[in-house]
């Protein structure tokens, strides 16, 4: 298991608990009492850290090496999926994995931000990062979920959409703007799900949905709180500082209204127990495009234009009298 720093305590507990447990099978002795102790001494704990997180340790929580990725949720979630490569202009992103699923008997298209579990995938993966391609083969996707009436379930875990020269000069802005135009348009349900790290417009990318949810421990923001920090302070010794300001929590974006739903996570994070994750999340995704495909679709195109037009806040400020041009 691997602890993050503001869960240390419960390293020391389970360190215990296994030692107990060796104990017990080496000595043949009755250590039940003692091991029952410790599992709800380690429960207590559980829920007085993860009940008063800070924005911070909910980002750390969310990039957890142990957390499940796309691949795992869409491998658990469909009984068959078959995986669909390549833009058709430049080549296949591996950042971005997408393709058709069977859920329940019925077929979806599936797309997400695929990390790596290991370095070497990291790496293979361009650790989440998208390039134009991958918001193109994105769109392709899309476009084919339309043609034959399939519903579009996006996940979302970027930490960005990739920032290199390259990506710039094959048009990265308008790969990710070209995405927002036509999911506002698109004729059948679409669902996003943030499922780690939701940063700037590589989240976007693929997040423009009928509905958005977040998972309890994940972040959806403009920007990283390290960027954010060497931003405005020159130095990441502010990130905790620059997370609490930037309001990038599940709570916060429900609260803002930018999300629909928050869905629970196992106690200690969605790692902790990646089945009931999986069993939770595949029961949300039933139950919302049961309810999606039963909306005409020019009513749901209009409700979803209405959901982002209605998004932020502004003022109208008359015009001062005195200040209109001479004619």
């Amino acid at each position: 298991m691997v602890f993050l720093e503001f869960e240390k305590p419960l390293e020391s507990l389970y360190e215990q608990l296994e030692k107990i447990q060796e104990v017990g099978k080496e000595g043949d002795i009755d250590v039940s009492d003692k091991i029952k102790e410790l599992e709800s001494k380690i429960k207590n704990v559980k829920k007085e850290i993860y009940s008063n997180l800070t924005g911070w340790q909910k980002v750390q929580l969310s990039r957890h090496p142990e957390r499940p990725y796309t691949l795992y949720y869409i491998n658990e979630i469909c009984k068959k999926f078959v995986e669909l490569h390549g833009d058709r202009y430049f080549k296949d992103d591996k950042a971005i994995v997408g393709g058709i699923g069977r859920i329940n008997g019925h077929s979806v298209v599936i797309i997400g931000h695929q990390k790596g579990v290991n370095t070497k995938m990291r790496q293979y993966r361009n650790f989440g990062m998208a390039n134009p391609e991958g918001y193109r083969k994105a769109l392709r996707l899309m476009k084919l979920a339309e043609r034959f009436n399939y519903p579009v379930v996006c996940l979302i875990d970027t930490p960005g959409a990739y920032p290199g020269l390259e990506a710039e000069e094959r048009g990265q802005a308008e790969a990710i703007a070209r995405n927002l135009f036509e999911m506002a348009q698109l004729r059948v349900p679409i669902l996003c799900y943030v499922i780690g790290e939701g940063a700037s417009g590589g989240a976007l990318g693929i997040g423009l949905g009928d509905k958005v949810f977040m998972l309890e421990n994940t972040w959806y923001s403009v920007i990283s709180p390290e960027s954010c920090s060497s931003i405005l302070w020159r130095s990441w010794d502010h990130k905790e500082e620059a997370a609490e300001a930037l309001k990038l929590t599940s709570d916060n974006m429900l609260e803002f209204g930018l999300i629909d739903e928050i869905i629970k996570e196992p106690l200690g994070g969605a790692h902790a127990d990646p089945e009931k994750m999986v069993k939770s999340l595949k029961a949300h995704i039933k139950k919302e495009i049961a309810a999606l495909m039963e909306v005409d679709a020019d009513t749901r195109i209009a409700q979803r234009i209405d959901k982002y037009s209605k998004m932020g806040q502004f003022t109208t400020v008359k015009e001062m009298e005195g200040s209109k041009k001479k004619e």
